[in-house]
Parts: C-alpha cells; sequence; structure tokens
C-alpha cells in the first residue's frame, strides 16, 4: 500500500532539478549539492535520487522531493529503504523539432551534381525515421521518474551530416554543400549599434589618503594618495560591505574546546554587521550548552533556540512581522548584530537533533541575510553534521598550541574524507590563527616570541590544503569575558577585517 503525500513531512523542502546541458543539483533546505556526473539524462536522475535516498536515511523517515527535468515535473516520496513512490508527474509539451524537416537548404537548392555508383548501404548510415512523441515516452505512471525519450536521444542535426544524399543514389560532394549555406548566412554591413556605444569612460576619482603622514598632509591641504596599506584596508571594507543574493551560512569549526571557536564567531559576526549592514545571527548550535551566550550581551529575556523551534510555525507564518524575531534572540548594541542562544537549563538533557537544526536554520534564514554558526566538539552529533550541510562557508580556528592545531587538522581531514560538499568546504575552509595559548590575560616578552613562532608554523602548515588562512595577534581583550569589538587594538581589528574578508570571498 502506497503512502500518502500527507503522512510525510514536508519539511525539509528539498528539490532535485536535472538540466537537458547535462548538469543535475539536489537542494535540501535551500542549500545546493551537486549530483555526479551520467552518461545519460536516467543515470544523472539516478545519481539525484541517490542523494536524497541518503537524505531519507540520515532523517529515518521518508522524505518529499519535488522534481524537474526536461521532460516534465512532479513529485516523489522516497523511503530509506530506497523505496520510491510517484505522487505525481506532468511531462513537458512535446517538441516538434525531433523530427527532420522535409527539406534543408542544401537539399532544396539547385546544386551541381556528380553520378557516382551507389554504394551498399550501411546499417549505421541509413537514415531513420523517428517514431511520433507519443509513441515511445513510457507512460508517466509506470515508472516515478520516466527516462529519456528516445526521439530526443535520436535527432540528428542535419548541418552536421558530411554530406546531402537525393533518392536517385545521387550525392552532392562534401566541397559543394556548404556554399548555399554560407551564401544564406551572409549579412550585409552595418554601421555600429547604440548598444555598442557608451558616453560613460570616466574611472571612478581615487579618495585621498586618511591614514598615516600621507593623511596628516592631506588633512593639511595637500592632496595625497593612500598607501598600499591604506588600499589593501579599503578592499578588505569593500569586499565584507557586500550584500549577496539569498542567506550565507558560516560554521565555526574545529572538535577540541579552547580552540578559540566562539571569539570568532563573535569577531565575524561584529565585523560583517557593522560594515556590510546586514541582518546578522550568530547561533550557538552546541548540541547541549554552549558558551555563545557567557561572552556577548544579553537580552531582556532568557529565550534560546528551543524556544524559536517551539514557536517556528508561528516565526514562518506569513502574517508574523519581522519584529518577532527579536523575542528569542540577543541584540548586540554595540556591535550590531543578534545572538542566538543554546539552551543553558542546568536540568535539561535535551541535545538537539538533525531535524531541529533544519526548522531552526530555516526561520533565521527568513529573519536574516548572514548566519554566523558556532559549534560543539563533536563531529558525529547529528546537530555537527547537519550545520555542515547548511554552510557556505567553512571557518576553523585554532591556536598556537599544538593540539588545537591537530584537532583542526582531523577535523578538516573528516569532511574530506567525506566527499561531495563536505570536501568542498574542506578545500574552500578559512583557517584563523590566533597567537594566544591560555586563559591568562597578559602575555609578554618571551612567551609571546614563541607563540608568534608557533602560530606562524601552524599558518604555514595549513597554508596547502585550504583557500586561505589569516593570523590574528594576541589581545587580551579576547580571553575572557564579554566581547566587543571595539576594545580590541587597532592591529587586532585589522587582522580580523582581513579574515572577514578572506570569509567573504567565499560567498
Amino acid at each position: 500500500m502506497g503512502t500518502t503525500p500527507t503522512e510525510v513531512l514536508a519539511f525539509p523542502n528539498i528539490k532535485a532539478i536535472v538540466r537537458d546541458n547535462g548538469t543535475a543539483e539536489v537542494v535540501v533546505a535551500g542549500n545546493s549539492r551537486v549530483v555526479p556526473d551520467g552518461d545519460s539524462l536516467q543515470d544523472l536522475r539516478n545519481n539525484a535520487l541517490a542523494l536524497v535516498v541518503g537524505e531519507a536515511q540520515t532523517l529515518q523517515r521518508p522524505v518529499r522531493v519535488l522534481i524537474e527535468d526536461p521532460e516534465g515535473h512532479g513529485e516523489l516520496i522516497v523511503h530509506p529503504d530506497n523505496k520510491i513512490e510517484s505522487v505525481s508527474y506532468e511531462p513537458r509539451p512535446a517538441r516538434r523539432r525531433a523530427q527532420a524537416p522535409e527539406t534543408t537548404p542544401e537539399t532544396a537548392a539547385p546544386a551541381i551534381i556528380e553520378t557516382v555508383p551507389v554504394a551498399a548501404p550501411e546499417p549505421v548510415a541509413a537514415p531513420v525515421q523517428p517514431a511520433p512523441v507519443e509513441e515511445t515516452a513510457p507512460a508517466v505512471e509506470a515508472q516515478p521518474w520516466p527516462p529519456t525519450h528516445v526521439v530526443a536521444e535520436a535527432h540528428t542535426d542535419l548541418s552536421t551530416a558530411p554530406e546531402a544524399t537525393i533518392p536517385t543514389g545521387q550525392r552532392i560532394p562534401d566541397a559543394e554543400a556548404p556554399q548555399a549555406a554560407a551564401t544564406a548566412t551572409e549579412v550585409p554591413a552595418t554601421r555600429r549599434s547604440l548598444k555598442e556605444t557608451s558616453f560613460l569612460v570616466s574611472a571612478p576619482v581615487l579618495e585621498p589618503a586618511t591614514q598615516g603622514w600621507r593623511g596628516a598632509l592631506t588633512r593639511l591641504g595637500f592632496r595625497m594618495d593612500p598607501s598600499q596599506e591604506e588600499l589593501s584596508e579599503r578592499e578588505d571594507i569593500r569586499t565584507v560591505s557586500q550584500h549577496w543574493p539569498g542567506p550565507r551560512t558560516i560554521a565555526v569549526v574545529n572538535r577540541k574546546g579552547g580552540a578559540n571557536k566562539t571569539p570568532t564567531v563573535v569577531m565575524l559576526s561584529a565585523i560583517l554587521a557593522r560594515y556590510s549592514g546586514a541582518a546578522t545571527v550568530a547561533w550557538d548550535n552546541n548540541e547541549s550548552q554552549g558558551t555563545l551566550g557567557w561572552r556577548t550581551e544579553k537580552g531582556a529575556h532568557n529565550r534560546s533556540v528551543l524556544d524559536l523551534i517551539d514557536s517556528s510555525t508561528e516565526l514562518l507564518s506569513p502574517s508574523t512581522n519581522a519584529a518577532e524575531i527579536a523575542k528569542f534572540v540577543h541584540h548586540q548594541t554595540a556591535d550590531k548584530f543578534d545572538v542566538l542562544r543554546s539552551d543553558e537549563n542546568e536540568e535539561g538533557d535535551h541535545e538537539v537533533t538533525a531535524e531541529e537544526v533544519d526548522i531552526a536554520h530555516q526561520v533565521l534564514t527568513r529573519y536574516y541575510r548572514l548566519v554566523v554558526m558556532d559549534s560543539g566538539n563533536t563531529a558525529r552529533a547529528a546537530n555537527w553534521r547537519r550545520m555542515i550541510d547548511h554552510t557556505n562557508q567553512l571557518v576553523v580556528p585554532v591556536t598556537a598550541i599544538e593540539d588545537r592545531a591537530e584537532a583542526a587538522r582531523l577535523t578538516l581531514q573528516t569532511l574530506e574524507s567525506r566527499g561531495g560538499h563536505d570536501a568542498e568546504l574542506a578545500r574552500n575552509a578559512v583557517v584563523i590563527v590566533s597567537e594566544s595559548t591560555d586563559a591568562k590575560r597578559s602575555m609578554t616578552g618571551d612567551a609571546l616570541k614563541r607563540a608568534k613562532a608557533e602560530a606562524q608554523r601552524i599558518a604555514d602548515g595549513f597554508e596547502p590544503f585550504v583557500r586561505a588562512v589569516v593570523r590574528i595577534p594576541y589581545d587580551p581583550a579576547l580571553v575572557n569575558g564579554p566581547i566587543r569589538y571595539e576594545a580590541l587594538q587597532p592591529a587586532t581589528q585589522r587582522a580580523w577585517l582581513a579574515a572577514a574578508a578572506a570569509v567573504a570571498k567565499g560567498f
């Protein structure tokens, strides 16, 4: 007995798209996953469905998937045991160009021909009359996702044929056949189009220097060009100030505690929110209880991610006002971003599930353009793995301690070994190496020199394996207590700006 659509949750929203250019993708809750290549349209369909089956196995329940390909669109129910049921399928109108026209420019136009002996017909070269689409297309009800039509594969582009034939056994030589087509394609020379003309040819005016001695001279009335350092800073500011189409999710991961994950989440959120003005939320995705709430400003309530999940139906309603999200997040008044805290109930034993991550992510990406996710230390946890599924950019923080660096390496290795989306995130990761070693408020002299040398060694070790590595100088304002961007030293602020720009370049 088949499963009815009402028996299967519509969440997460899954789409399987197969294109006629030989590519395909599976989109899960707004996150695209590349489908492995196939030799045929049906192979692409099978590869796409394999990813959906994996999703169903992860959730341990059937899922609904909207399908779309060059031949039609519809909906399936996919079960964890590879069982696939068709809910609906509507084929696209048949294309009449599948049948060759009766005449072509080569055969219709008069041409000089020569008589040659008629060779024995070869089966491969024999002209094939394609059957009508209605006769060759399989019935939609026969399969959940119909195979490729035979007619579409049998279509031949007559313009690529080596020579044109006529019924009497005579043929037009190769050298003579293209003449009519060449004559037909000649067009008279025309004057330049207005679309190719523009009066806007001036380059942007370079703003004068504002920093250093160059900036001092500019303020005295001597206009000076900015230095390379100032130009580099301006470019980083321009990069982090962009608005990207659709929401973006950043995951900050390292399976070792004390690796600077929470300060990294706060700094990236603050810089992106300050410069871009985009609605930004920092989300503590610890499976039980995290520390992001301890190091950020608390709002006038005690709500956490569990309260947001419980109210998700209301928050996702079209009639809900955007300001309602403030009931569940804690606004950072100076740094202009919000914080979604993890459950801080000491008596609670609830661990966030993969499906709850899906729900919370769907809510947050409705209200925010940028989601920066803090994480726990267990890469095997369901909420950790689901976070990776939603991630657009991976950030791996480490400190100048070798076991933190080794944990970061193992985190990247784990993702790379999983292949697909996870491996791509690992290769495109940004590693942020902080020159800090412990929780002491002051580190000077030889200890600071050793930390700098160790941070450089770790940075050099990661550089060949990731997209970017950024070093952050030691700053006591990041060690303990609430983190504020304005409390950092200027050199630290500049380093975090470079780190945020490296992250934004991956969107």
